[in-house]
């Protein structure tokens, strides 16, 4: 039986490659993206009412959720520590924790729901290994990760799993296309990240929840 996956930020190089990868395994993706772009439903993530009415719709039209994969992302930085931008901090703030927040409270019961659910971040080293510049952007991915790890021991009693996957950083065939001398040796391909996501439901709940999975090569 094909499993439904919500992917959010499916507008996105990643989201397009995890979104394709569960397609081609024959599930059924709803591709959520702010935008509307390429197909995905429009949906403010930072509006809890709007996901909450996501979180309705797909239960009404479906019956049920599978796996979230939850591709929200964005970065800044500065050159150094005193240079740091509060105004970054609001908007890393919003775009890597509060629409997790909301995603993952309005989806909880449906993944508990499920037969074999999983709830899917991803992360960067940078939460483990800030740099001075990165201070916004590394504090918000850690706050993610301990999000999700809490999430996790939310669900370990039951099918479902939340996952964190870590990355130094992704990169995808434009990317390649626009600077073919760059080696990006630390980059981890999108391909190769929606491998890994698809891969999530190969082992049984328990031996994945909770857990930080290093994709870094």
């Amino acid at each position: 039986m094909s499993r439904v996956i919500v992917v959010m930020g499916a507008g996105g190089p990643a989201g397009r490659a995890v979104a394709g990868r569960f397609a081609e395994l024959g599930d059924t993706v709803i591709g959520v993206d702010r935008s509307g772009a390429e197909g995905c439903l429009a949906v403010d993530l930072l509006d809890r009412d709007a996901v909450r009415g996501l979180a309705e719709r797909v239960r009404a039209e479906h019956g049920r959720v599978d796996g979230v994969v939850h591709l929200v992302g964005g970065w800044r930085g500065s050159k150094t520590f005193a240079g740091t931008s509060l105004d970054d901090w609001d908007l890393l703030h919003d775009l890597l924790i509060r629409t997790l927040q909301n995603v993952s409270l309005e989806f909880e019961p449906l993944l508990r729901a499920s037969g074999n659910g999983r709830f899917v971040i991803v992360s960067a080293r940078a939460a483990q290994k800030p740099t001075q510049g990165g201070a916004a952007y590394a504090a918000a991915k850690a706050a993610a990760e301990a999000w999700t790890l809490s999430l996790a021991d939310a669900l370990k009693d039951t099918s479902a799993a939340a996952v964190v996957l870590v990355v130094n950083a992704l990169v995808h065939d434009e990317m390649r296309a626009a600077n073919p001398d760059k080696p990006y040796r630390t980059f981890t391909d999108v391909k190769d990240l929606a491998a890994a996501i698809a891969g999530l439901w190969d082992e049984e709940p328990a031996a994945v929840n909770g857990r930080r999975i290093d994709l870094t090569p």
